[in-house]
C-alpha cells in the first residue's frame, strides 16, 4: 500500500511539473472557492432600509458560527453552551478594551468613578461622576442588562453607562442572576430587591442622589426587567419613594402571541430571530425546550386554554392596539384546540412578573412616565407598541421613539467594532430625552 501511495504522490508531482499553470492556478481556485463558501455563509438578505447591511451580516455570522462551535461544545460534554458563549463574548469585549481603548468610545470616560458593589446582596457596578458641590443632589438610572435573561453584563453597556454618567450622573447597571444557575422568578427577584435597596434613604443619602429623579431603565431582556419592577415599585404602598420615570429600549413584554406582524415580519431578521426569542422564553420560564414548535404556532395560547380569559386576551390583542400602518395585511393567528395544560405547566406564561403587558389597567394607571424605543425590523417592535398604547389609555405620559431602520440590539453596537450609525442615533435619542426628563 505505502509503495502504491507513494507512487500515486509522485505521478501527481510529474503532473504539476509537466503542467505548471496547474500549481498556479490552485491556489488561486482554493480561494475562491473558500471566498464562496465564506460568502454563503455570511450572506442574508436584509430588508432594504438596513443601513450597512454587510456589517449586520459579518455580526450575524460572528454570533451563528459561535452558537455552532459552543453548541458542539455541549456536546462533547465541555460545559453548558450559554456559558461558553459568555466566555466568548468576555473575551470579545477586552480584545475591544485592548485593540481601541475609549478614545473610539469603548470603556468609561476621565472623571467617571466606577465601583464594584452590592445591592441587598445583588451585584451592581455604579458608574458615578465628579462630585459636585456640597449638598447637591444628583440623578440616577438603574439598569437592567439585556440577554434574553441568560446573557449579557455589567461591562458590555460601559459605553452607555459612560453617557449616562455624563448627562444623567449616576448609573447603576445591576448583574442579576441569570439561566442557567437560575429560573424566573430569581431574575426578576434579584431587580426588585436591589432596587428597593438603591430606593432605600440611606443609599440616596449616600450617593447624593435626589429621591424625585430615579429612573429605572432596559434593553430588551432588561426591559421587561425594568418594565415589570415599575410596576411592582409603582403599586406597592410599602415604599415611599418611587420611580420618576421608565426608558424601556426594544423591551420583551409578553410570550402569548409569536405571530404579532414584527414576529412575522421580522422572523428571519437578525441578531434577535424569532426562534430564538422563543427559546429564550422557555429558558428563562424553566419550559421543556421540545415545546418552541408548540409556542411558534400559538398553540400555547388556544381559544381551549380556560386559564387565558378574554380580558387577558384582549391585553395583547395587536389587532387594537396598533397603530394602524403596522398592521398592513397580517391576520391573527388565533388557535382553537392547541395544546390542553400548557399554561397550567408552564404558569409564568401568565405572570404579570414576566409578561408586564398583561397588567391590568389599575396597575398601569400608576406607572411612571415612559420612554420606549423601538425598531422597525425587530421582533419585538409590537410588544414596545402595544405597552406604549396600554400605557397610554391608562392615563400614563408616554413617548415612543421609532427608529425605521432599526434592527434589535443596535444601540448595543453604537461602538467597537460595528459603529452602527442607527446605534448611535438611538443612543443619542434615549440620553436625549433622559436629560429632558429626568
Amino acid at each position: 500500500f505505502s509503495k502504491l501511495l507513494c507512487e500515486h504522490s509522485r505521478q501527481r508531482l510529474h503532473v504539476v511539473a509537466k503542467f505548471p499553470v496547474l500549481s498556479q492556478l490552485l491556489p488561486v481556485v482554493v480561494t475562491v472557492l473558500l471566498t464562496l463558501a465564506a460568502a454563503y455563509y455570511i450572506y442574508i438578505p436584509l430588508p432594504d432600509a438596513i443601513q450597512e447591511p454587510w456589517k449586520l451580516m459579518l455580526l450575524d455570522a460572528g454570533f451563528r458560527a459561535t452558537m455552532k462551535v459552543v453548541r458542539n461544545l455541549r456536546w462533547l460534554g465541555l460545559g453548558h453552551f450559554i456559558e461558553a458563549i459568555r466566555s466568548s463574548t468576555e473575551n470579545m469585549e477586552n480584545l475591544g478594551e485592548v485593540l481601541v481603548g475609549s478614545e473610539s468610545g469603548w470603556g468609561v470616560k476621565p472623571g467617571v468613578r466606577v465601583s464594584d458593589t452590592t445591592f441587598d446582596g445583588v451585584p451592581v457596578r455604579v458608574y458615578e461622576p465628579p462630585a459636585g458641590g456640597e449638598g447637591h443632589l444628583r440623578r440616577a438610572v438603574m439598569f437592567f442588562h439585556g440577554g434574553g435573561w441568560a446573557l449579557g453584563s455589567a461591562s458590555e453597556y460601559e459605553c452607555c453607562c459612560w453617557s449616562g454618567g455624563h448627562t444623567t450622573n449616576h448609573c447603576c447597571v445591576f448583574r442579576y442572576r441569570m439561566y442557567p444557575e437560575v429560573l424566573f422568578p430569581q431574575p426578576y427577584l434579584d431587580c426588585l430587591s436591589a432596587a428597593k435597596h438603591f430606593l432605600s434613604q440611606e443609599v440616596l443619602v449616600r450617593y447624593s442622589v435626589d429621591p424625585e429623579r430615579v429612573a429605572v431603565s432596559g434593553d430588551s431582556a432588561g426591559g421587561n426587567l425594568a418594565a415589570a419592577i415599575a410596576q411592582q415599585i409603582s403599586t406597592d404602598d410599602s415604599m415611599s419613594r418611587k420611580f420618576s420615570v421608565q426608558a424601556l429600549i426594544y423591551p420583551v413584554l409578553q410570550a402569548l402571541d409569536f405571530n404579532t406582524p414584527s414576529y412575522e415580519q421580522n422572523q428571519g431578521v437578525p441578531i434577535l430571530y424569532r426562534t430564538l426569542m422563543i427559546q429564550f422564553w422557555l429558558q428563562y420560564l424553566g419550559a421543556d425546550p421540545s415545546l418552541l414548535p408548540q409556542l411558534l404556532a400559538n398553540n400555547h395560547s388556544s381559544l381551549h386554554q380556560s386559564a387565558i380569559t378574554p380580558e387577558l386576551r384582549a391585553r395583547v390583542d395587536w389587532t387594537v392596539l396598533l397603530p394602524p400602518k403596522y398592521k398592513k395585511n397580517h391576520k391573527p393567528v388565533v388557535v382553537e384546540t392547541g395544546l390542553e395544560g400548557l399554561v397550567k405547566e408552564v404558569p409564568g406564561l401568565l405572570d404579570v412578573r414576566a409578561a408586564p403587558l398583561l397588567a391590568g389597567p389599575e396597575i398601569l394607571a400608576k406607572c411612571p412616565r415612559a420612554y420606549i424605543l423601538t425598531c422597525e425590523y425587530d421582533v419585538l417592535r409590537d410588544d414596545g407598541f402595544m405597552y406604549a398604547r396600554r400605557l397610554q389609555d391608562a392615563g400614563v405620559t408616554v413617548t415612543s421613539d421609532h427608529y425605521d431602520d432599526g434592527f434589535h440590539g443596535c444601540l448595543s453596537f453604537s461602538f467597537w467594532p460595528t459603529h452602527f450609525d442607527v446605534g448611535k442615533r438611538a443612543l443619542r435619542g434615549y440620553f436625549s430625552w433622559l436629560q429632558k426628563n429626568l
